[in-house]
């Protein structure tokens, strides 16, 4: 199940703001400050921090089945996409992977597939990282500079994937398919559409 993306952006407030008025909410936020991690987690608002803000490695929102990420970057760069698997699908998709030549990298947590698309895929198999309701991504239409990402996806997984491109200079996510949330652009230029990739221009 396609639940999960991630951004490096500067414009962590903003996002933050966005997705908190289509419903979702924060679950943590993590960042340095002084010299080490903390947790800003609410009931901390940005006006407890805004005078000392800390460099957030993450920001982390959710909506029923939909889970967005975000962390502090100099520009905005898009990084991964997410699917919560098996513990079965986790082994089939791995070794896929490899067998493609993608770098694998896991971890008790989760796990990282090294795309040659310009962005990773994520494996996830804990239920934490999703909340209660209905809320879900139906679909992603990513932007890759190189073809191939559909059949390669499809490979993975064993079926068929609500993942597509189109075709573009730079890696970036062009627009998610959320369900029951409407239409409208968040900060960083995601576009999120109730409208299927048949009418995306």
């Amino acid at each position: 199940m396609l639940f999960h993306y991630h951004y490096w952006t500067p414009y962590l407030e903003e996002t933050e703001r966005f997705y908190t008025k289509l419903g979702f909410t924060v679950h943590q936020r993590i960042g340095r400050l002084n010299g080490s991690f903390q947790s800003f987690n609410p009931p901390l608002a940005w006006e407890d921090f805004r005078e000392n803000t800390p460099l957030f490695r993450i920001i982390e929102m959710k909506k029923g089945k939909i889970n967005v990420t975000v962390g502090y970057g100099k520009k905005v760069i898009f990084d991964h996409i997410g699917f919560f698997v098996s513990k079965e699908e986790h082994r089939m998709v791995c070794g896929k992977a490899r067998n493609l030549g993608w770098k694998v990298e896991e971890d008790e947590r989760r796990t990282f597939l090294s795309t040659p698309y310009g962005f990773r895929i994520e494996l996830q198999t804990h239920l934490d990282v999703l909340a209660s309701g209905d809320a879900a991504i139906e679909e992603m239409v990513i932007c890759v500079s190189k073809e191939g990402l559909e059949k390669d996806i499809n490979h993975l997984f064993n079926k068929d994937v609500p993942v597509f491109s189109v075709m573009d200079e730079e890696s970036k996510l062009h627009q998610v398919v959320l369900n029951g949330i409407g239409n409208g652009m968040d900060p960083n230029g995601v576009r999120l559409s109730d409208t299927k990739k048949e009418s995306v221009n």
